[in-house]
């Protein structure tokens, strides 16, 4: 089958004849051409008639004109291809004064209407882009030129001044507004263009008002929840903290009567008759048996391991207290510094280590609760970076203050 298209090897342009790609090879000095069976588009715009050679040029002139059916003449116009030169361009070629006087052939700009001119200067526009805008609109009046430049926004030569042959005489109809029609319709433009930028301003001024207000909503409910846990925590912390002193009036409580029925039974006294002291033995049983079973919160593991450490040194109160202080301080240099590993790994035969902590019964044990594992055989603590929990370091410290403040921890 002939070819009906000459198809560009280096940027893959279909032209339709040898004129064309003569032309393509001087703007793009691309040589490299090949015959092809695939026809150039040829797209007839159905309500002015404009040809349109691809998609590109079609969605360009439905954007600018508003124009959406074209008919496809492609089979229509499609032929094979003839590769020789026309004798015609032969001849031109044969020519030299034609060739000359084409190369040297003046280009000047296009004349427009003076009037025009200056009213589209006055609104703004370049002389370059009025002169351009009434040229190819026909000098007809403002508006056409201002719907052309609105049209051609895009287009990359739009601020450059055109040119036509010194010998194109193109008449210059009158404007078909009187000067006072057109200071009213530039006058009207204008009011539309700002009316629609101030359309916009206000629509963006909605958006940004929404978006402050979904985020001041979302801070206000995260300070709210934030809120809500600390108070939650804090009644907790208190709660616990009534319930030891409870705990702790009660076992002196029962130690006072044990030493007032020693003291009887030496002085050969009759033993007091526990009346008082049995009703509220079932009243503890009762609720004891009424709590349900749940398995010790890792706060609750490090009450118990400082009541122990305290229980067994309770004959030295302030060789407790300091190692209370001395875990306190550990634990808030981990949590202050995460990241310094000298604070997260502690030699245990050290004897400030030894003296302070590690000498009592229920110290190391505290340690390793906070995360703080034996490595080495046992000569080192370490917490290992990974494992470091602000939460448990955080109860940690606040079991720790309380077993330092409350005068009767460990006391039961």
């Amino acid at each position: 089958m002939a070819g009906v298209s000459l198809k560009c090897g280096d940027c893959g342009a279909l032209l339709k004849s040898v004129e064309e790609a003569q032309e393509h090879a001087e703007l793009t000095s691309h040589s490299n051409f090949s015959e092809s069976t695939e026809a150039v588009l040829n797209l007839v715009c159905s309500s002015c008639g404009k040809p349109c050679r691809s998609k590109t040029e079609t969605d360009l002139h439905t954007k600018r004109t508003g124009h959406t059916e074209f008919v496809d003449k492609t089979l229509e116009t499609a032929k094979p291809i003839s590769l020789e030169v026309p004798k015609v361009a032969a001849e031109l070629a044969d020519t030299p004064d034609a060739t000359t006087s084409n190369q040297t052939e003046e280009m000047i700009v296009p004349e427009v209407d003076k009037k025009l001119l200056e009213e589209l200067e006055a609104m703004g526009f370049s002389t370059a882009r009025a002169t351009r805008a009434l040229h190819f609109s026909g000098n007809a009046s403002v508006e056409a030129a201002v719907n052309w430049v609105v049209e051609h926004e895009e287009d990359p030569e739009i601020d450059q001044m055109p040119l036509v042959p010194v010998n194109t005489k193109a008449e210059v109809p009158k404007p078909s507004l009187t000067p006072e029609e057109v200071k009213l319709k530039a006058q009207e433009l204008r009011e539309r263009a700002r009316k629609k930028k101030e359309e916009e301003e206000k629509r963006m001024e909605r958006e940004r008002e929404k978006e402050r207000i979904r985020v001041g909503k979302e801070l206000l409910e995260a300070k709210r929840i934030e809120e809500d846990n600390e108070r939650k925590r804090l009644l907790a912390l208190r709660k616990a903290e009534k319930e030891e002193e409870r705990r702790a009036r009660e076992k002196i409580r029962q130690k006072l009567e044990e030493d007032k029925a020693e003291r009887r039974r030496k002085l050969g006294l009759p033993p007091e008759e526990p009346s008082a002291a049995k009703p509220s033995a079932p009243v503890i049983e009762e609720k004891k048996s009424s709590l349900p079973v749940r398995p010790a919160t890792k706060a609750e593991q490090m009450r118990e391991c400082l009541r122990s450490l305290k229980q067994n040194h309770k004959e030295d109160d302030a060789k407790v207290k300091r190692a209370f202080q001395t875990l306190l301080t550990y634990i808030g240099n981990v949590a202050k510094n995460p990241n310094e590993e000298k604070f997260r790994k502690i030699r245990v035969t050290n004897p400030s280590f030894q003296e302070r902590v590690g000498a009592l019964k229920g110290g190391i044990e505290f340690m390793e609760l906070c995360g703080f594992e034996k490595i080495q055989g046992g000569e080192f603590l370490f917490l290992p970076r990974d494992k470091v929990d602000m939460a448990v370091l955080n109860s940690a410290g606040s079991e720790l203050d309380s077993a330092i403040k409350n005068p009767f921890f460990g006391v039961l």
